[in-house]
C-alpha cells in the first residue's frame, strides 16, 4: 500500500521522472511509482504552474482569444455603421432622382455632398465612375453657358411660335429665326427645343369634302396632270372650295384660287352658301389682283359650281382656259387640298368648329391674309407667298380682298 504523505522531494522526483520519459504515460509511470493516477497527474500540474513563466501563458492565451473577439466586434460596428451611412446616403440622393436617374443627377449629388462623404465612396455607391465625375465638373462652365444660350432660344422659339398662332413647326420657326439675324441654328435643335418645352406645330386633320361632282354637266380636259408647277406667276391657278363649320348654326364655305408659281392666294371669296357665285367672286377677287387672268389656266375638281355653265361664262370673259382633274382624284387638285387642310388645322387648332360665324369670319380673313404676307412656305424656300414674288419682281404687288 503506497504512502498517504509524501514529502515534496518524492513528488518533484515523480514529475521529473515522467517528464524525462516522453514517450511513457502518466498511468504507466504511477504504476511503476506504486502512486494513483489522478495523484501524480496532480503533481505534474501543480509542477507546471510553479514553473517560470506559466501564469502569464495562460492570461495570454486568454487575453489573445479576447482580443480575437474584441476585433470581430469592432469591424461589425464598422460594417454596421458603413451600411447606416451608405443607406442614409441613397435616401438623400432619391431626391436628384424624382425626373429619372440620369447622369447629371448622380454627378450633382456628389458635387454637394463630397466634403461629408468623400467622391471615392459617392461614387461607389452610386455606381458612378469618378473619371465621369470630374469630367462633368470640369465642363461645368461649358455646360452653364450652353443651358444660358438655349434658354434664350427657347425665348424666340416661344415668340415666333406664339407669332404663328401656335401654328409652326421646327422647319418654319427654324426660317424665321435665321431671317431674324443672330447665331445659326439647326432644325433639329429647334425641334429638340420645342420638345423639351412642350411645343409642337398643328397637325394634320381630316379633310370634309363640300364639292359634289355633277355627273351630268360638261366636263374641261385636265390640262395640269398633276404637273403643280408654274415658270412664271399668272399662269396656271387651282381653285376648290372648303366647309368652316360653325357651333349650333349652318358653316360657312370658302372658295379659293391659288398660283402655282408662288403658292400665293390671289383670290379668296366667303359666303354662307356654296352656289356658283361663290366660286365667281374668287375668280374676280384674282383677276382683281392680276389686274388681268388671260391666257392662265384655271384648274378645279368637279364639283357643280366648277362644272356650271355661269363659271364657264367666267372664265371665257376673263380668258381663263379651264381644267379639271379625274373624279373622285383628290391627288389631281393636291395643291388646294394641301391649303385647306393648311387652313383648318392652323385655325380650328384640334376645335370641331368656331363659336359663331363672325369669329369663323375673322379668323379666316386674319390667317388668309397672313399667308400671303408672312406664313412660310416650304416650297418656297420657307418664304411667303410675296416675299417670293417680290424676289422674282422687285415691284410689289399689292393683294385687294374679296368683299
Amino acid at each position: 500500500m503506497g504512502m498517504k504523505h509524501y514529502p515534496a522531494e518524492f513528488k518533484a522526483d515523480a514529475v521529473a521522472l515522467y517528464r524525462s520519459r516522453p514517450g511513457a504515460t502518466i498511468k504507466s509511470v504511477a504504476a511503476g511509482l506504486g502512486v494513483n493516477t489522478e495523484t501524480l497527474r496532480n503533481w505534474i500540474r501543480a509542477a507546471d504552474e510553479r514553473r517560470p513563466g506559466a501564469h502569464s501563458t495562460q492570461q495570454a492565451a486568454s487575453q489573445a482569444g479576447g482580443d480575437d473577439v474584441q476585433a470581430e466586434l469592432a469591424a461589425a460596428r464598422k460594417r454596421i455603421r458603413e451600411l447606416e451611412e451608405e443607406r442614409d446616403i441613397l435616401r438623400k440622393a432619391a431626391r436628384y432622382f424624382g425626373d429619372g436617374d440620369a447622369l447629371v443627377n448622380r454627378c450633382q449629388f456628389v458635387e454637394d455632398h463630397q466634403r461629408r462623404h468623400g467622391v471615392k465612396r459617392l461614387c461607389d455607391i452610386l455606381g458612378l465612375s469618378r473619371s465621369s465625375f470630374y469630367y462633368w465638373r470640369r465642363t461645368a462652365a461649358a455646360r452653364a453657358a450652353r443651358q444660358i444660350a438655349e434658354a434664350w432660344l427657347a425665348d424666340r422659339i416661344r415668340k415666333v411660335h406664339q407669332n404663328s398662332d401656335g401654328t409652326y413647326g421646327a422647319p418654319r420657326i427654324t426660317a424665321e429665326l435665321r431671317d431674324e439675324g443672330g447665331p445659326v441654328v439647326n432644325h433639329k435643335r429647334v425641334a429638340r427645343i420645342m420638345r423639351t418645352i412642350g411645343l409642337e406645330g398643328v397637325r394634320l386633320r381630316r379633310r370634309h369634302r363640300a364639292t359634289v361632282a355633277d355627273q351630268a354637266a360638261a366636263k374641261a380636259p385636265d390640262l395640269i396632270r398633276r404637273d403643280f408647277t408654274a415658270a412664271a406667276v399668272n399662269r396656271k391657278y387651282v381653285g376648290d372650295i372648303t366647309y368652316l363649320p360653325v357651333n349650333g348654326s349652318k358653316p360657312l364655305y370658302l372658295a379659293t384660287v391659288i398660283d402655282l408659281a408662288s403658292r400665293r392666294l390671289a383670290g379668296w371669296a366667303i359666303a354662307d352658301h356654296m352656289r356658283t357665285e361663290l366660286v365667281i367672286d374668287a375668280l374676280a377677287a384674282a383677276e382683281r389682283t392680276r389686274g388681268n387672268l388671260t391666257g392662265a389656266i384655271m384648274h378645279t375638281d368637279h364639283g357643280s359650281q366648277y362644272t356650271s355653265r355661269a363659271f364657264a361664262e367666267t372664265c371665257r370673259s376673263a380668258g381663263v382656259r379651264q381644267s379639271m382633274g379625274a373624279i373622285g382624284s383628290s391627288a389631281d387638285n393636291a395643291v388646294a387640298e394641301s391649303f385647306n387642310a393648311a387652313f383648318k388645322r392652323e385655325t380650328l387648332k384640334g376645335r370641331k368648329g368656331w363659336p359663331s360665324q363672325r369669329e369663323a369670319r375673322l379668323d379666316a380673313f386674319r390667317w388668309l391674309t397672313r399667308y400671303n404676307t408672312g406664313r412660310r412656305h416650304s416650297r418656297l424656300g420657307q418664304r411667303s407667298p410675296i416675299a417670293y414674288e417680290n424676289d422674282l419682281q422687285p415691284a410689289t404687288t399689292t393683294l385687294t380682298q374679296a368683299a
